[in-house]
């Protein structure tokens, strides 16, 4: 279940938190864990195939954007839990609880993002001996790539896949409810492909601009060009300022009309990311904001991507 696709390009130097992020956080982590595995021990008596309550597979996933997924490929045979389901949390500066490692080295099936991004939810997993999902490592993406993976359309048809296999493994009773839900997400999947396809036919290789590399994979699949200057990337992509000159190079770009679109992480609003979006606006650029979790208000990963492949669209017309 780990063998799987490369996604197109390389990422290895995008605009994010780097994984020194989340090192800053090990020491904590790892003491959670001890305790959560510690506490599991004690409630931990049930077959690991199925649950105690009647028989629905415990699901747990890192974030929501898997968790809506896991739950939607399971139907009424499974109950997920997501860690982080707030709209607003901040996956890369997240301290786990001992209730959230609990909750995974108990579950029947983990579903983690991997690449870096929910390193404490991967170790939990490895180490509790947890049947695991990892995104990251079907989509060939490793720590220090762009780990925002639920925004590839690949990413996310391999997921549904490796969970549906996961499910019918641990529930052969099942199998053939898992294989109907899973055909019923794909072909949501492929109506969206049909939206992103007659964006990439309309505004083949448009130029975009981003503050960070958050949504890539999306505009990947769009089709369009991402024009940011290099030397704001690297800044961000280093968690330091850009530099004035660095600053000046992608307003003058705004300026003068060399992107169609500046795309802004609402998550992490900053005093660059503020500049750049009025220097947009000053010269009729329009901005899309896009957060990292699940807004409030998408019952799942598939309608977010929608919604904003249609917001897309319409900004470009």
């Amino acid at each position: 279940m780990q063998s799987g696709m490369n996604l197109r390009k390389d990422h290895s130097m995008p605009s994010f938190r780097r994984s020194r992020t989340l090192r800053r956080h090990a020491r904590r982590i790892g003491a959670v864990l001890v305790a959560a595995l510690s506490a599991a021990a004690f409630t931990a008596c049930t077959p690991a195939s199925r649950s105690a309550d009647g028989g629905t597979l415990d699901v747990a996933a890192s974030v929501s954007q898997w968790g809506t997924m896991a739950q939607a490929l399971g139907g009424e045979h499974v109950v997920v839990t997501s860690a982080i389901a707030n709209a607003a949390a901040d996956p890369h500066d997240y301290e786990p609880t001992t209730a959230d490692i609990a909750g995974i080295s108990s579950a029947d099936i983990a579903v983690v993002n991997g690449a870096g991004y929910d390193t404490w939810a991967s170790t939990a997993a490895e180490t509790a001996g947890i049947d695991t999902i990892d995104v990251g490592a079907l989509a060939g993406v490793k720590e220090g790539g762009n780990p925002h993976l639920w925004f590839s359309a690949q990413a996310r048809t391999a997921a549904a896949d490796a969970i549906t296999d996961a499910y019918v493994a641990a529930d052969p009773e099942h199998a053939d409810d898992y294989r109907r839900l899973n055909a019923q997400w794909q072909e949501r999947e492929r109506q969206l492909d049909d939206d992103i396809a007659a964006i990439r036919e309309s505004s083949a290789s448009a130029p975009y601009a981003a503050t960070e590399s958050v949504a890539a994979y999306l505009f990947e699949d769009l089709g369009m060009e991402d024009v940011t200057p290099q030397g704001y990337l690297q800044a961000v992509s280093n968690e330091s300022e850009p530099g004035p000159a660095d600053l000046k190079a992608f307003t003058d770009l705004l300026a003068e009309g060399d992107a169609r679109l500046l795309v802004v992480n609402s998550q992490h609003g900053d005093a660059a990311g503020g500049q750049l979006s009025d220097a947009a606006r000053a010269a009729d650029v329009p901005v899309l904001e896009v957060g990292e979790q699940l807004p409030d208000g998408c019952d799942d990963v598939v309608a977010w991507m929608g919604t904003l492949v249609d917001r897309i669209r319409d900004l470009l017309d």
